[in-house]
């Protein structure tokens, strides 16, 4: 009978084993692109046999969502932290929305590597469990939002439009920030339409987005700068300090 203490060694050994083959993947993924990313490859970087690497990952579009799973565990780990900044619920979701900048800038790649990992063909090739972790993640950051919203709505901050649900800005605001870092991945010189600083620019674009809405308080009675400097410093100045 296996022991309980040769079964936790077992476990350990499992898991530093797939954290291995995932470091390796992400350094190929980093430096050749997904074309590259074999198993053949990561079996030769790690010493391991093929049917080693198999015994953990079905196939390499596994191994992919499995690394998207992982880095989205740290964004929704950086959301949580700036959803429990104390201020005003514009605030908080104004430090969600930092986290998400700061996410992009420290792991620029996850995000063309999550736009391979929800296309149909390599989602459909990933185990069940590992396409269910990816969703979870991702509903997990929307009901998040959703929540700030509709403690704006219950304190008084945003009154909506009849017919307007939190989801509906919650989805805007996702679509704004992930549709300009998804532009950045892709390395589009946006300097050349006269974009010096996207972030900046992203950040005055929100704002503008929120005001529309009437979400108080307004850019015009609210130091929001003031706001992004307290942020960084109380809730996340270890990133902060790695991307300045």
């Amino acid at each position: 009978m296996v022991s309980d203490l040769a079964r936790t060694r077992k476990q350990r050994e499992i898991r530093q084993r797939e954290a291995l083959i995932l470091d390796v993947a992400r350094k190929v993924l980093r430096e050749r692109g997904y074309h590259d990313l074999t198993m053949e490859r990561i079996a030769r970087a790690i010493e391991y046999s093929k049917g080693t690497i198999y015994q953990h990952f079905s196939s390499r579009e596994d191994i992919l969502v499995a690394l998207v799973v992982e880095e989205s565990s740290l964004r929704n780990a950086m959301f949580r932290r700036a959803a429990a900044f104390e201020g005003r619920p514009r605030e908080r979701y104004g430090a969600m929305i930092l986290a998400y900048e700061l996410f992009f800038r420290l792991h620029p790649v996850h995000f063309t590597n999550a736009s391979l990992a929800h296309s149909v063909p390599i989602l459909s090739k990933a185990s069940d469990a590992r396409q269910n972790a990816l969703l979870a993640g991702e509903l997990s950051c929307l009901e998040l939002a959703g929540t700030l919203i509709s403690d704006a709505v219950s304190c008084g901050d945003l009154v909506l439009a009849e017919g307007v649900q939190p989801q509906e800005l919650s989805f805007s605001l996702w679509s704004l920030q992930y549709g300009t870092f998804r532009i950045l991945a892709s390395e589009v010189p946006v300097e050349f339409i006269g974009i010096g600083d996207p972030f900046a620019t992203l950040r005055r674009a929100t704002r503008c987005l929120l005001d529309g809405y009437g979400w108080r308080p307004l850019s015009n009675a609210w130091d929001y700068d003031e706001t992004t400097e307290r942020i960084l410093k109380q809730v996340f100045p270890e990133e902060a300090s790695q991307v300045r």
